[in-house]
């Protein structure tokens, strides 16, 4: 606890005075464009990681980087999207997981949270990537398997997300995005799920288009039919 003070006492002597303004106007509101779900895990920082100011990012933290299917349990994780969506009006939505995983590793071996049952009842929102994985290809191990896994866990997550109501509408009409990435803590790396390619692919700066894992927005495009 004496590092977050010290830490704090820093903020307030180096960090808040040149910022006095920022602070003052979002003292008033929040006007995010990006909802930001990822993992709990200590080392996926989102703010340090894309050098963002407060009041850019809505995050969203849990173990596994989950959002669980519409109707199936509501929690923090579904009311943060639809305020996010609703309320907010992000313009942006990206599930992250990461290298490393402590969730996913639990998600192929889950007698190492047989002690922790809360844990492994959240996990099962993660069977259907462990499913894919398992039948694409069963001689993966070590690495292998469990970087498929991370990868199949966000675009299983992506899924899920799509069931939101909120989410649905402002895709139905092309008011919001959403992207599936990956983070490489030891390289610095993101690889982003591309769906018109099916794969995941690197994530660099000015390539366009970038990928992503909107759909397209039906609606959208038939009421340019219906005006054309």
């Amino acid at each position: 606890m004496e590092r977050l003070i010290e830490g704090f006492d820093q903020f307030r002597r180096e960090v808040f005075p040149q910022q006095r303004e920022l602070f003052k106007k979002l003292a008033h509101g929040q006007n995010p464009h990006t909802m930001f779900i990822t993992c709990a895990d200590s080392r996926v920082m989102p703010e340090m990681i894309f050098s963002t100011q407060p009041g850019e990012l809505f995050v969203s933290r849990n173990v596994g980087n989950i959002v669980p299917p519409y109707g199936q349990f509501v929690g923090g994780v579904i009311a943060a999207i639809e305020y996010a969506v609703q309320a907010l009006e992000v313009q942006n939505i990206v599930i992250c997981g990461h290298s490393d995983c402590g969730a996913m590793k639990a998600v192929l071996h889950p007698e190492h949270v047989a002690d922790k049952p809360a844990v492994a009842t959240w996990l099962h929102h993660a069977e259907t990537a462990r499913h894919v994985v398992a039948q694409h290809d069963p001689e993966l191990c070590g690495h292998d398997v469990l970087k498929c896994l991370t990868e199949e866990n966000v675009v299983a997550q992506l899924d899920h997300l799509r069931t939101q109501p909120a989410v649905a509408a402002r895709l139905a009409r092309g008011t919001l995005r959403i992207h599936g990435w990956v983070y490489d803590i030891e390289h610095g790396e993101i690889r982003a799920f591309d769906a018109k390619l099916g794969k995941f692919v690197p994530l660099l700066p000015n390539v366009c288009p970038m990928p992503e894992a909107t759909p397209r927005p039906r609606l959208a495009q038939a009421v340019a039919e219906a005006l054309a």
